[in-house]
């Protein structure tokens, strides 16, 4: 799969593209992705997709806490996955925030090769959103291509979307999102030095430090996995403010892979979340936090034996 990061005025072949943020690219994601897959197939050409970097939000409304479910390394393998052929990684700026629709199909898709366009029901593009999927339907018949609109995808009565994934990890309800994703939801990022307590205990830990953006699920202590030099290996994962040794600190992701013991620091890492656990407490002292440790560790081996 190719990544393109600029735009060109050279004509390129002729493509359906899908457009949309795709952030977490989660079962309602996939559906439209494979649903421009299915016309790509049908009109003998490759399936593009067009995304915004950064977040269309972080330069429309700054002083909002932009959460994200995912890396853009993270989506584009999902992408690749799926079967896009090439992913248009577009710098968002305030010029382009202020593209008309018009402008944006006429200076932007079409100089792309766009003969098709696959969005969702709530799409919108151009400056202020005034772009909705019934203007790119107009302007579709204007310049020639087609335009596909998928509707919401539902299960259970709650429609799949990046919201509800956000909710529910915030919530801690991992279950739900593993149901929303179509897989386990995963906390990217790169291990740095703690206060390496852990190891003192006999329960050394990986300190992971993820990216400023990206959605952190709700404190308390999760049963995880990570490939590790090749290798699936399973872990609990506690992310807290370590109660039981501070009053007030920071919140920190930290894990500790059961049966390793290598050095992490400075790798980047991906952990794969399976099911939480319990709650994020303060204990009695060291003999018992000891104790409950051991406990979360049977708990999270028990676990994840079935899955790993």
């Amino acid at each position: 799969m190719q990544v393109i990061t600029s735009l060109s005025i050279e004509k390129k072949e002729p493509c359906v593209i899908a457009l949309g943020n795709f952030d977490g690219v989660h079962l309602g994601h996939r559906r439209l992705l494979e649903h421009g897959l299915g016309q790509a197939k049908r009109l003998g050409v490759n399936l593009n997709v067009l995304i915004f970097e950064p977040h269309p939000l972080k330069i429309l409304f700054p002083e909002r806490n932009v959460q994200l479910l995912s890396t853009s390394q993270e989506r584009l393998r999902y992408m690749e996955q799926i079967g896009a052929h090439t992913v248009y990684q577009i710098p968002f700026t305030r010029d382009m925030a202020n593209t008309s629709p018009e402008q944006f199909v006429e200076k932007v898709l079409l100089p792309l090769g766009v003969i098709h366009v696959v969005v969702g029901f709530n799409y919108s593009f151009g400056a202020q959103g005034k772009g909705n999927p019934e203007l790119l339907h107009a302007l579709g018949q204007k310049h020639g291509f087609g335009v596909s609109v998928l509707q919401a995808q539902v299960m259970d009565g709650l429609v799949i979307s990046s919201t509800s994934i956000r909710k529910a990890l915030l919530e801690g309800n991992i279950t739900l999102a593993k149901s929303l994703l179509g897989r386990s939801p995963c906390l990217s990022g790169t291990v740095v030095h703690g206060e390496e307590r852990g190891r003192q205990l006999g329960y050394p830990t990986a300190n992971i430090l993820p990216p400023e953006d990206l959605l952190i699920p709700k404190r308390g202590v999760y049963a995880v996995w990570a490939t590790i030099d090749g290798k699936r290996v399973p872990g609990m994962m506690n992310i807290g403010m370590k109660p039981t040794f501070h009053k007030t600190y920071g919140t920190i992701v930290e894990v500790h892979f059961l049966g390793f013991d290598g050095n992490l620091y400075n790798r980047k890492i991906t952990v794969y979340i399976e099911k939480r656990l319990r709650d994020e407490r303060k204990f009695n002292g060291i003999n018992e936090l000891l104790s409950q440790l051991k406990k979360d560790s049977l708990d999270a081996e028990d676990f994840l034996h079935g899955i790993l």
